[in-house]
């Protein structure tokens, strides 16, 4: 999973403001317990949280699967003077040196693990290197949005140098989205390359979400709405979770 895509994916990502995402997820740790010293950013992709996180005076450690992905966010943060610690590992295997006292998973990464016993690993894995009593913020993109939003859709965008469609297949019995990608980058002489990629996502149920997370040992103190203090609606397109380990 985004291997190809790694050398796209920031400038297909442009609309996302890491930004203004960032102090809502600080704004999250000091309402429900504090600013964290250490922090997990598990499954970091290209660093753009790390690198905000690590801006913010916080010691950041990135994992992600994808050694392509990792090697953009090495790079950023070289550029950026920041000192961030990237590990290749897959969210179900995760092992780290010691505990943190903060963790996060953004931009519905965890709707990628698309086996439910695998889910469940990957947030057990969390918990067990989180501190007592810490938070472990996350995000998924809803019901709502896989099925009325993405659907059985097609996709097209554009940013300077790249071309990408995007081809959408929902399954109502699963509540899985194949998204197949192709896109096209400009190479110097105005060429352009091909590269395809083919991604699963799954919205898992609330009692899914609630019997993972009390199985990890993780209280749910919030659910809400996409950048909001407020509790999702029937039309929320993705939901952040407030969880601390008990």
């Amino acid at each position: 999973m985004y291997r190809d895509f790694a050398v796209v994916y920031d400038k297909l990502m442009g609309d996302a403001d890491y930004t203004e995402r960032t102090k809502y997820v600080l704004s999250l740790f000091d309402e429900y317990d504090r600013k964290p010293t250490l922090l997990l950013d598990l499954c970091c992709g290209t660093g753009n949280f790390s690198t905000k996180l690590s801006e913010n005076g916080i010691s950041v450690i990135g994992v992600d699967i994808s050694e392509e992905m990792l090697s953009v966010a090495r790079e950023k943060a070289i550029n950026k003077g920041e000192d961030i610690l990237y590990l290749c590992q897959d969210a179900t295997e995760l092992d780290l040196y010691g505990t943190v006292d903060g963790a996060v998973c953004l931009m519905d990464s965890l709707n990628h693990i698309t086996d439910y016993e695998d889910f469940c690993k990957a947030v057990e894995k969390v918990s067990l290197f989180l501190e007592k009593d810490r938070l472990f913020i996350f995000d998924v993109n809803t019901l709502y949005k896989a099925k009325e939003i993405l659907g059985n859709n097609t996709f097209v965008s554009e940013e300077e140098g790249v071309f990408l469609t995007w081809q959408n297949e929902f399954h109502k019995e699963t509540n899985q989205n194949n998204i197949y990608l192709d896109f096209f980058v400009e190479k110097e002489n105005g060429d352009y390359e091909r590269y395809s990629e083919n991604i699963t996502e799954r919205v898992y149920s609330g009692k899914e979400m609630e019997n993972a997370l009390k199985s990890a040992g993780l209280e749910v103190l919030a659910v809400l709405d996409d950048m909001k203090k407020t509790s999702p609606d029937k039309e929320s397109q993705r939901m952040f979770y407030v969880t601390r380990k008990l």
